[in-house]
């Protein structure tokens, strides 16, 4: 065991004053930290730092295990130092109360084990083989030299494109301890998350600044998907998307499952290759999933079963993972249109315009029909939108027909004004002839589209309505229970109240 905590904080910063109070903030939340020493800027701020941690005692404190790295250029990390230099550093991190160290395989090739054994022969260690442009086809040859060379311990760090080839690193914890397994990119970032669970001895994450790619910050590994508290009987859900860094899912669901105690976690998949999901689907144990842009469509042609109204709106949002590894899709966003605009308007006779004919724009018109609506539908491209109007008899709005035309309410269906690109509007100011305007983004809360909107005195409704409606429906789907849907939406308000005012900030 490399310390009582598996989650590892890590500490890195250019300046020595910066990295103690790093140090000290990082304690209050792991007692595992491991010090980067060669972020700090040169070997006189090193220098500096060791004496200020020495005299400060921070080292001292109950149960507490810090690992110093001063990893080297040529090995991914920025000390541009000699070898002898490097084992200085470390030589006199291991006396000022770090009890273990990481040096990477590319040093210890170079230097004879007699000078190891001098130096810091003190300490434990830890040796590491990082694999910045892709995973070795052969990482049991890797784990075997770094096994031989006196590690306590080894790790084992590679970029994955591909979320198969990240479990194939995950893979080397499973069949040994005290191996260190991190897989680095986003499309592997849920693996970052999942790898204790897997048997990782720890995982890395920064209270700063992250010095590996794909890094999860401290606060929401240990907060948000409490990944030293996973194990073997923890159920994996996740929404499947590109992007999907901007999701608010995550935050919503997680909340959910810890306010009822259900044992499951909920991770961001950015998946670019949908086969590369599915055949992860089983090693990762995932038990279901959510979908969004671009692969809602998709999805339709890997599912086993589908409900009849996902089938007929032709996008799915929700997928269950039979215990016999079956897929099952349903579409939830249906229920989202509907609770977010009946309390608002009367659906049955109303004439609603959609903009767009994707996979959001499908199911608002199927649940704006079934309502007893006329949709009529407003869209670049014209087969998809004379299509889609078909399907729900309705019927095509051309562009230059918006300012002579009158709508009890405007959807907007397409992720034009989506964060980032938060000055876009897919109409302008003139267009909105209408009583009512709906827009399905919810990041930001108020899209320019509704601020044009309420400059008119219209009623604007905000996507998060939406968006929280889809969620809880997935919710009880994945668990048969009721959703906690008022902690739900507290969860997602905070979450974009916040981003609201970092960006004020800036």
């Amino acid at each position: 065991m490399i310390g009582k905590d598996k989650i590892c904080a890590v500490v890195a910063a250019e300046d020595a004053r910066s990295m103690l109070h790093q140090l000290a903030d990082a304690l209050w939340q792991s007692r595992t930290v491991e010090l980067r020493l060669d972020w700090l800027a040169g070997d006189r701020e090193i220098e500096s730092f060791l004496r200020r941690f020495t005299a400060s005692r921070l080292h001292a404190k109950p149960d507490v295990t810090l690992i110093a790295t001063c990893r080297r250029r040529s090995a991914g990390g920025n000390y541009s130092g000699s070898i002898a230099k490097q084992l200085l550093h470390l030589a006199e991190a291991l006396r000022a109360g770090c009890t273990w160290y990481d040096l990477e395989i590319e040093s210890i090739r170079q230097c004879p084990a007699e000078l190891l054994d001098v130096l810091v022969g003190e300490g434990r260690r830890l040796v590491s083989a990082h694999f910045f442009q892709a995973a070795p086809r052969n990482l049991e040859r890797v784990a075997h030299e770094l096994n031989r060379s006196g590690a306590d311990a080894i790790k084992v760090a590679a970029q994955c494109e591909l979320l198969a080839d990240g479990v194939k690193v995950l893979r080397l914890a499973r069949a040994q301890r005290n191996v260190v397994a991190i897989p680095m990119g986003d499309a592997v970032l849920p693996l970052r998350v999942l790898a204790l669970r897997e048997g990782s001895a720890i995982s890395y994450a920064p209270l700063e600044n992250a010095t590996a790619p794909g890094q999860v910050s401290l606060k929401t590994m240990k907060n948000l998907y409490r990944a030293d508290r996973l194990d073997s009987r923890t159920r994996v859900y996740g929404i499947v998307g590109n992007p999907v860094a901007q999701s608010l899912s995550p935050v919503m669901q997680n909340v959910a499952f810890q306010a009822r105690r259900i044992n499951a976690v909920y991770l961001p998949f950015l998946v670019k290759n949908l086969r590369d999901f599915l055949g992860a689907i089983k090693p990762l144990g995932v038990a279901g999933f959510s979908v969004t842009i671009p692969h809602k469509q998709e999805i339709l042609r890997h599912l086993d079963e589908c409900d009849p109204l996902a089938v007929a709106i032709g996008a799915v949002n929700t997928v269950v993972v039979r215990t016999n590894g079956k897929l099952c899709g349903y579409n939830t966003d249906y229920v989202g249109v509907l609770r977010a605009l009946e309390p608002r308007i009367p659906l049955r006779g109303s004439r609603v315009l959609i903009l767009g004919a994707g996979g959001a724009a499908r199911a608002v018109a199927f649940a704006l029909a079934e309502a007893g609506a006329v949709v009529c539908v407003c869209a670049r491209r014209a087969k998809r939108a004379a299509a889609l109007a078909k399907a729900v008899h309705g019927q095509v709005i051309d562009r230059p027909q918006l300012r002579s035309e009158f709508f009890d309410a405007i959807v907007n269906a397409t992720p034009v004004g989506m964060y980032p690109r938060l000055q876009d509007s897919p109409l302008e100011a003139r267009d909105l002839n209408c009583r009512l305007v709906f827009d399905t983004i919810y990041r930001p809360r108020e899209t320019r589209l509704l601020r044009l909107a309420a400059s008119r005195g219209i009623q604007t409704v905000s996507g998060l309505e939406m968006f929280i409606a889809q969620g809880t429906a997935q919710w009880k789907i994945w668990t048969g229970q009721r959703a906690p849907a008022d902690i739900m939406r507290k969860a997602a308000l905070n979450a974009l109240q916040r981003e609201e005012r970092s960006q004020g900030r800036r």
